[in-house]
C-alpha cells in the first residue's frame, strides 16, 4: 500500500510538473506574439493607420472636396508609400489622440503634435518640422510680447500647449476645439490676441486676408514631432530612417514648398 502511494505521488509531481512546464511556454509564447517587430505587422496588414485632428490648415484639414489634406497627409502618404502600405488617415479629438495610440486604436500620431518632456514619457517621438508660439492680435493692437497678455483676453486651442503657455502668462483663457474659431471669434471683438503655431498663422491670414498680424516676440520654439508608442522601437527606428531619406533626396523640401513656399525642417 505504501508503494502504491508513493508510486501515485510521483506520478502526480510529475504531471504537475508537465502542466506548468506547458503554461510557461504558452505564455512565453503569448509574449513574443504581443511585443513583435511592428513594422512586420504593418506591412503585413498592408495599412499604416495615422492619427491627426483634422481641423488644423494647413497641416491637415478637410478640404472644399470634403477630403483629408494637408502637409500631414502628404508627409504621412510618402511614409506609407516607402514602407509599401496604404496611408489610412484616423480623425479624432485633440485632447484625447495620445490616449488613443496608447490603446492602439492607430499606428502612429502624425498631427503636428508638440514634443514636450511630459510626452516624451508616455510615447516616443521622431522630429520632423519646427514651428513656434506665435501671438496673433488685430493690425491695430499694442500688443507685442508674452508678458503683454496678463489679463487679456486670449483664445488658444483645446489641450495644446499653446493653452499652457496663455496660463503661464496670466491671460483669460478661452479654449477652441478648431483654431479658425479663435480667429473669427478675435474678428468679432470676443478675443484681444490668439497664441497659435507660426506657420499655421502666417498661412491663415496670408490665405483668408484676416486682418492680423503676428507679434515680434516668439513665446517659444516648437519642436514637433510623429508619436509612436514606446514599445515600438523598430518602428520608430523606420519611420526615423524615411523621414531622413526624404529630407535628403528632396522630397521633403518639394512638400513644405508646395504648402509654406519655404522649408520648415
Amino acid at each position: 500500500m505504501l508503494i502504491k502511494k508513493s508510486r501515485l505521488l510521483s506520478i502526480l509531481l510529475l504531471a504537475l510538473m508537465v502542466i506548468l512546464a506547458g503554461c510557461g511556454s504558452d505564455s512565453s509564447s503569448g509574449k513574443a506574439e504581443g511585443s513583435g517587430n511592428m513594422v512586420e505587422k504593418i506591412k503585413e496588414k498592408e495599412i499604416l493607420t495615422v492619427a491627426m485632428g483634422g481641423k488644423y490648415p494647413p497641416f491637415n484639414y478637410i478640404n472644399d472636396k470634403n477630403e483629408l489634406d494637408g502637409f500631414d497627409v502628404d508627409i504621412s502618404k510618402e511614409i506609407a508609400k516607402r514602407l509599401g502600405v496604404e496611408f489610412k488617415p484616423v480623425t479624432t479629438e485633440w485632447d484625447a489622440i495620445i490616449t488613443g495610440l496608447l490603446t492602439k486604436k492607430y499606428d502612429i500620431i502624425l498631427g503636428s503634435l508638440s514634443i514636450t518632456d511630459e510626452r516624451k514619457e508616455k510615447v516616443d517621438f521622431v522630429h520632423y518640422y519646427t514651428s513656434g508660439g506665435a501671438i496673433i492680435v488685430p493690425e491695430n493692437s499694442k500688443i507685442n510680447k508674452g508678458k503683454d497678455l496678463d489679463g487679456v483676453t486670449v483664445g488658444v486651442g483645446l489641450g495644446t500647449t499653446f493653452e499652457e503657455k496663455a496660463i503661464e502668462l496670466g491671460a483669460d483663457v478661452k479654449t477652441y476645439s478648431a483654431g479658425a474659431d479663435a480667429f473669427t471669434d478675435m474678428g468679432n471683438g470676443r478675443l484681444e490676441a490668439v497664441i497659435s503655431d507660426k506657420l499655421m498663422s502666417a498661412y491663415a491670414i496670408k490665405t483668408k486676408g484676416y486682418p492680423y498680424k503676428i507679434a515680434d516676440e516668439s513665446l517659444f520654439v516648437d519642436e514637433v514631432g510623429i508619436a509612436i508608442r514606446k514599445d515600438n522601437p523598430e518602428l520608430t527606428e523606420e519611420i526615423q530612417k524615411i523621414i531622413d531619406e526624404m529630407k535628403e533626396d528632396g522630397t521633403y523640401t518639394e512638400i513644405s514648398e508646395k504648402w509654406f513656399g519655404i522649408d520648415i525642417r
